[in-house]
């Protein structure tokens, strides 16, 4: 199996996040954002449509850029595969800071589609996509929960652990 640089799972609760900003919170949680990655086909990584963005799908990558790979419930654990997931939300959250430049503009996580490469039998997807919806609170508090889906998928591009796209609400 291949090792994977792993997080820890963030405790929501340990945050007032409340009065602090999410790059106070990122930098208390000594999180570090990845650089954004480019589209690599014909798509861009995020559309504005008013007051919404619609992010494109991304996968999760390791300190060093390269993709996290594998089925859930195969090759990784459900631990490695919220790990993965976490991954995804700071590349979102790059992105995020690329186009908007403060995340405070950010005025709530709206919807959240977790897509998991997994296993027939592996039932654990939002376990999985824990991840994603853990961090993302973690980052921007309350504006940070969201309606959300999490499914299986039987193959993800370039064997990617895990996708997930998300709609933003900005002010």
């Amino acid at each position: 199996m291949k090792k994977y640089l792993l997080f820890l799972p963030i405790c929501c609760c340990v945050l007032s996040v409340g009065a602090q900003t999410p790059e106070a919170n990122i930098a208390q949680l000594q999180l570090q954002l990845p650089p954004v990655s480019k589209p690599v086909a014909n798509y861009v990584n995020v559309v504005k449509v008013g007051k919404l963005l619609y992010l494109s799908g991304k996968g999760p990558t390791t300190a060093d850029g390269k993709d996290i790979t594998g089925k859930v419930g195969k090759d990784l654990s459900l631990e490695q595969g919220y790990d993965a997931a976490r991954s995804v939300a700071l590349n979102h959250v790059a992105v995020l800071k690329d186009l908007l430049g403060d995340l405070s503009k950010v005025k709530r996580i709206v919807k959240v589609l977790g897509m998991v490469n997994c296993t027939e039998n592996f039932t654990d997807q939002p376990k999985v996509i824990n991840g994603y919806s853990d961090t993302m609170v973690a980052i921007f508090g309350d504006k940070g929960k969201h309606a959300r889906s999490a499914v299986g998928m039987y193959a993800l591009p370039n064997n990617i652990a895990v996708e997930v796209d998300v709609i933003v609400e900005i002010k």
